[in-house]
């Protein structure tokens, strides 16, 4: 997958079928359902795939526990469908995790043993395991460092974790082997507009500040949290959709949780609950959830959020968690669709919705990663009616993602890569097994393959998104940023002010990873 084939797709297709704005799940999603059914497809995202509320995750394929406690049956149903689907079609970069739920209270064990116990009947026989109860012994024996006093027991099962952008890009390499036509670095800058009605777009390569005009039977805006945006090019004065929500995430170091188990928190003071999970070697924990004014592509995690985790990780686990501990804390948005009279962001729906405007265009919000295929079903299907497009039935439900292969039976660190790891090991081989950074995993193999193969175009898509250097120690990340400028620069034919200009654009980005000790 190479950007300069891509460009060179665009330039020959005179119009498309169906032009996509946004390469976040939803987006992406719709790229592979639309090109799956043989519409011809263009993606275009003005910064990189999963930039925003895609690559900032709490990392975790489920049903939704609070949304089965808020009654929501039908969100739980198809998302826990959803969930079986996607870990049997992209098993490389999905799998199960056992989740811990203690109780504190005499009633609380029989209360979410009930209330699990229907969530995994909801799954059906997509079901992941059985929900089991566990005594005072086998909790403490599960979850190292719990809070023992008053502790009755717990309640496990079974939900499923993925490496949200590894799978968005495995999405992005999926759709374009069906044809479709996909670019990151993508601006759209306006709407082309016909006897009133949306048919194609303005946008421009920030590469090589090159403008470009597509037309298309039908326009699908899936910019998430900046739905708004693309909404008021086609109605300066629209209403505002979305009322975004902040939601931050801490990282740290496996001893502060040792173990293979996930912890569930099921109630904060907020009202929410709050996960830790073991990933790539470290521990994420999360999540806040905060309102705000307006979206950005890079929201900064506020000190009460960050303290706020703290405050209830340590409330339940004693292994002393401090500040100074954490190794990257990431904000993301959630772009919930707003409903007269509720304000507070935290008892918004997350289901997504779906509209189009007087002048044909159809807009997607809301949603979340676990059930980004159905929303693009659902869309695609949409913009069938719309255009008058013929009829495909959807392809998606049993086609298997980019890279899908069973993992080994000696599990290794290049399993997230699925059938593209032999290409990273074969560069290992040419000499490119160094370590970018020793407190990474990652190796110049891995640069050069995503460099090569994926479509990486900076320093931050590489330790940002290709692999999750970012996320898992940001100071890491910060030094290890040089070698990766001068691999990339070799590759791209770039220059060593380029290599500068990178490494500086990347720290910028960097300082909203890492938190003052303060």
């Amino acid at each position: 997958m190479k950007r300069e084939k891509m460009i060179a797709q665009l330039e020959a297709t005179p119009s498309w079928d169906i032009i996509i704005i946004g390469g976040g799940a939803t987006g992406v999603g719709a790229a592979v359902d639309a090109a799956a059914r043989g519409y011809k497809t263009l993606l275009l995202e003005q910064y990189d795939f999963g930039k925003g509320t895609s690559s900032k995750s709490t990392k975790l394929i489920h049903g939704g526990v609070r949304y089965l406690q808020q009654g929501n049956i039908r969100l739980v149903r198809d998302a826990l469908r959803e969930r079986g689907l996607l870990l049997k079609n992209a098993p490389h970069v999905c799998g199960a995790l056992s989740l811990v739920t203690p109780a504190y209270r005499w009633w609380e064990k029989a209360y979410y043993g009930i209330g699990l116990k229907l969530y995994n009947f909801l799954s059906g026989p997509l079901s992941l395991g059985e929900t089991a109860i566990l005594d005072k012994a086998e909790t403490l024996d599960y979850i190292k460092g719990l809070n023992p006093q008053g502790l009755g027991g717990s309640v496990v099962y079974t939900d499923g974790q993925f490496d949200d952008t590894r799978l968005c890009i495995n999405l992005v390499q999926t759709a374009a082997g069906r044809g479709a036509c996909m670019l990151n670095y993508a601006k759209v800058i306006s709407l082309v507009k016909e006897n009133g009605m949306v048919a194609g777009v303005c946008f421009e390569d920030v590469e090589n500040k090159k403008r470009y005009t597509c037309k298309g039977t039908v326009v699908i805006n899936a910019t998430g949290a900046f739905v708004d945006d693309i909404i008021r090019m086609d109605e300066p004065d629209a209403p505002q959709i979305v009322s975004p929500s902040q939601g931050i995430h801490i990282v740290i170091d496996a001893k502060f949780f040792p173990g293979k188990h996930a912890l569930l928190i099921p109630r904060t003071d907020d009202g929410r609950v709050l996960f830790a999970i073991p990933w790539h070697g470290k521990v994420v924990v999360g999540t806040t959830d905060h309102p705000i004014a307006a979206p950005v592509i890079e929201p900064r995690a506020l000190n009460e959020e960050i303290d706020f985790i703290i405050a209830h990780f340590n409330r339940y686990v004693q292994t002393g968690l401090q500040r100074s501990d954490v190794k990257s804390v990431f904000a993301g948005l959630r772009p919930l669709v707003k409903v007269p009279g509720l304000k507070k962001t935290a008892v918004l729906p997350r289901d997504h919705t779906i509209w189009v405007s007087k002048s044909k265009m159809v807009s997607i919000s809301g949603g979340k990663w676990t059930t980004y295929r159905k929303m693009a079903q659902e869309t695609v299907l949409k913009a069938h009616y719309v255009g008058k497009l013929p009829y495909t039935p959807c392809q998606t439900e049993n086609l298997r993602i980019h890279g899908a292969m069973e993992p080994g039976a000696v599990r290794d660190r290049l399993d997230v890569y699925g059938s593209d790891a032999s290409g990273i090991r074969a560069l290992q081989q040419e000499g490119y097994d160094a370590q970018i950074h020793a407190a990474l995993p990652y190796t110049k193999a891995e640069v050069l393959w995503m460099t090569r193969n994926e479509m990486a175009i900076t320093v931050e898509d590489i330790l940002s998104r290709r692999t999750r250097s970012l996320f898992l120690d940001a100071k890491a990340a910060v030094e290890a940023a040089p070698l990766v400028a001068s691999l990339m620069a070799k590759e791209l034919g770039k220059t060593i002010e380029w290599e500068k200009q990178q490494v500086e654009d990347f720290n910028q980005t960097a300082a909203h990873y890492i938190i003052s000790n303060n």
